[in-house]
This record gives structure tokens, sequence and C-alpha cells, in this order.
């Protein structure tokens, strides 16, 4: 199973062009579910030290072993993305004709409850954008990652991912590679291109005197640390939360939840849900009508201004 674990994951890497993040995860589950059945069901397997059982030898009863083995240890949005990548995987095998049957048959997924994506209001994520001052080095890069990730919407990933090149300053434009290697143009508000634009002196301050004593930099990446490398999404993430922490937000702040805010945001302001569909790179509307949890004071105040029973139109 391992070998065919390693062409499968070949095949979502270059065929489906997934992220270095998703491979990895499915990866992972799939080599957790081969170990369970050596640990546990393949008889001998464990004791002549193999690693790995052949496909054929998978069974439904395992599968169901597997799930049972999870829960209690796991959510049920964990459990069920461990089967969703195991489904993959079989139909995958079953088209190379590496199986024949599909083990998964008849086995059902647990029920995921309903997601609410983790926003900020209007008044928090101005306190964000605001937080990075003098006494911080890099203030000048933290404001411009921090107005960019607001202003359009995009994943961490896609962020550090970004060269110069891809922000058109003229125009306003930023060219975002999204999931499965597709290109976007997300515009870009003028607050956010005056921030990065901000932030080009010291980041070209940092590459001279990085290369001026000999050492390596990232002469293409937008965002840079402190040793002139591409900053990572661990790195941006643990910014985020620390500026979140500063100005008071209870919650914990992620560059995720300033993408939910973006979306969030749009929505209250009236924008439509293809628009907002379009500007988050979604594949699917319905993955986008997860933001259409308006708050209660604003629909509220859209019922007291539109329904003609509404308080301020009986007076």
């Amino acid at each position: 199973m391992i070998k065919t674990i390693e062409i499968f994951t070949r095949w979502l890497a270059i065929e489906k062009g997934y992220s270095e993040h998703t491979v990895s995860g499915y990866q992972r589950d799939l080599r957790e579910f081969n170990s369970h059945i050596i640990e546990r069901d393949a008889k001998g397997k464990r004791e002549r030290g193999e690693k790995s059982v052949s496909p054929d030898e998978i069974t439904s009863a395992h599968v169901r072993k597997f799930i049972v083995s999870l829960h209690g240890h796991n959510g049920a949005a964990t459990v069920a993305r461990k089967i969703s990548a195991l489904r993959t995987f079989f139909r995958f095998a079953q088209r190379r004709k590496i199986l024949k049957n599909n083990p998964l048959s008849g086995v059902t997924a647990p029920k995921v409850g309903r997601f609410i994506p983790v926003f900020l209001t209007v008044d928090e994520t101005f306190a964000l954008l605001e937080a990075p001052g003098e006494k911080d080095t890099y203030a000048l890069r933290d404001r411009a990652i921090l107005e960019l990730l607001y202003s359009t919407g995009i994943r961490v990933s896609e962020l550090v991912s970004r060269n110069v090149a891809n922000l058109d300053f003229i125009e306003e434009v930023l060219t975002v590679r999204g999931k499965g290697k597709k290109d976007r143009l997300v515009p870009v508000g003028r607050t956010a291109v005056e921030a990065v634009r901000s932030w080009l002196p010291q980041r070209l301050k940092l590459i001279e005197h990085r290369a001026g004593r000999g050492r390596p930099v990232e002469n293409e990446a937008l965002f840079l640390n402190g040793r002139g490398s591409r900053l990572t999404t661990r790195s941006v993430e643990r910014l985020v939360k620390a500026y979140g922490e500063r100005v008071g937000i209870t919650q914990i702040v992620t560059p995720h939840a300033l993408r939910h805010s973006f979306a969030t945001h749009l929505l209250e302001m009236g924008a439509d849900l293809r628009s907002v569909q379009e500007l988050l790179g979604h594949a699917s509307l319905s993955t986008t009508q997860r933001y259409t949890h308006l708050t209660l004071d604003h629909l509220a105040g859209v019922y007291d201004k539109s329904h003609p029973l509404s308080i301020e139109d009986i007076e």
C-alpha cells in the first residue's frame, strides 16, 4: 500500500495540482490507515517486520475498525476528512486496476455540524490593522500583511507565495495562485496598496544588507523575514495572533479569520454571493454560502429599514 500511496500522492500533486499541505494531509491519513491494519489486523506482518499491506488485502471490516478507532480521539470533521482521503484513494486504485472492489462501499461518514466561520467585527478589524507600531522592527511589513489579507481575502498560503511582480500598483490588482494552481485577479484597496508601497524601501534595504554580507536572499518574494528568506505561513500566523492579543481581541485571531471577515463584511455591505465567490477563489458556491450568517444586529437593521411592519415604519 505504501507504494500505491506514493503513486497516488504524486498524482494529486502533479495531475490534480493540489497544494503541498493538502497532499501531505492525504499521505498522513493513508499511512495512518496502513499502520492501523499492520498493528491490529494483518496477521503475522508485524512479527515479520513488514510495514505495508497490499491494497487487495483491505476489506470493509478493516475500514470499519479503523473508523471505530478514530472515535473518541478525533472530532467528527477529522473522521470525515480521513474517510474522504480513503474514498479518493480507493477510487484512484480502482481506476488504475490496483484494486478490484472498493472497501468503502456501504461505509458512511459521520455527520459534521454546520461550520460557522470565525470573523471579526469592523471595529476589531480596524484596531488590528492599526496594531503595528514604531517599536515593532517590521511594523511596515506587518501592517502591509494585515492590510493585504483583509483587503483581498486571500489565504495565508497565497499571501506568502506572492512576489513583488504579482502586485500591479497602477491598476491595484493582485495576481493570486490558488488551489489547483489556478490564477485569479483580485482587486486591492488603495490603503493596502499604499501599505505595501511603504514596506518596499525597508524590504530593499534588507536585501542590500544581506547581499552585502554575501548572505542568501530571495529577491522576488514580496514579504521577507529578517534573514532575507520568504516569510512562512507559520510566521504570518504568529504575528497576526500576537497583534490580535495586543489590541485585546478575546478570540484567537488568525489569517483565516481575516479572510472570513473580508467575506462577511462584503456581504453585510450588499455584495452578491457570486462576486464574493470569485474573490475568494471558491470552486463551489456552496462553500461561499457559509458566509451568509450575517450578524443579528445587521439583520435587525435590515428588518427595521425594509419590513412594512417594522416599528420605525409604524411610527
